[in-house]
């Protein structure tokens, strides 16, 4: 089971940021979940909340007039390059930043595909540009639409559907499974054993989000998730060491 660091090490550093991506390695993470928003001026920068902590909109704020410790995705790749990566795109509907058109969507995956083909010397591993994202990335969103517009603009890239509540876990499975996505990220009170035999039945890999508690990380490992998103990956791998 892959132990992904919710914001990085959240925990125990300021989420989001490169510090809290980098601890989250020393703590024994394998991959980093992060948030994507835009700038006024278009650029990807990684932050959870619509506003920020002044109560300015992000998407109203030029990139040079965020606070420094506020990373790019762009820098973010550079420092995280050796870590899977969960991607979720927010863009809900009662956003402030609410992007319609979804023309974050195109940036997110036009970012990607450059940084594989770069890193990866565009092909000349010999593996399909298909493979190459499957080991590294997984993109997710609440928007539907949001990662159908990923589908769309690369097929390649991996493609989540982010589910809470207390919604019927079969109607969730069924329709990620009708768009063709990859991935279901439920919470953690949707999870059980016949929860992730159905995902994984519809060829869905199950990503579970948040879980700090030992016992539990135990328990989805037992049930055969794929993923467990954490605030704090040291305990997280104590866990399953135990």
């Amino acid at each position: 089971m892959r132990i992904v660091a919710h914001r990085g090490a959240s925990a125990t550093h300021q989420e989001n940021t490169i510090a809290a991506f980098e601890a989250a390695r020393g703590e024994g993470a394998d991959g980093i979940e992060l948030d994507v928003r835009r700038s006024l001026d278009d650029v990807l920068i990684v932050h959870h909340d619509a506003r920020l902590a002044d109560g300015r909109v992000l998407a109203d704020t030029a990139s040079v007039e965020l606070p420094p410790w506020l990373p790019t995705l762009a820098e973010t790749l550079d420092a995280v390059s050796d870590m899977w990566l969960n991607l979720e795109i927010k863009n809900l509907p009662d956003d402030p930043d609410y992007d319609a058109d979804n023309a974050i969507s195109v940036a997110v995956a036009g970012l990607l595909t450059a940084r594989m083909f770069a890193a990866e010397g565009a092909g000349d591993d010999g593996r399909s540009l298909a493979d190459r994202f499957a080991s590294r990335i997984l993109v997710s969103s609440f928007n539907v639409d949001s990662i159908r517009r990923i589908r769309e603009v690369e097929p390649a890239i991996p493609v989540g559907m982010l589910v809470w509540g207390q919604s019927d876990p079969n109607s969730l499975i069924a329709r990620a499974a009708g768009h063709c996505f990859d991935a279901i990220n439920p919470h953690d009170l949707l999870v059980d054993p016949t929860f992730v035999k159905r995902a994984h039945d519809a060829g869905l890999t199950v990503n579970v989000w948040t879980v700090d508690d030992p016992q539990r990380i135990r328990l989805l490992a037992a049930m055969g998730v794929d993923s467990v998103i954490t605030n704090r990956p040291q305990v997280a791998r104590q866990a399953l060491a135990s």
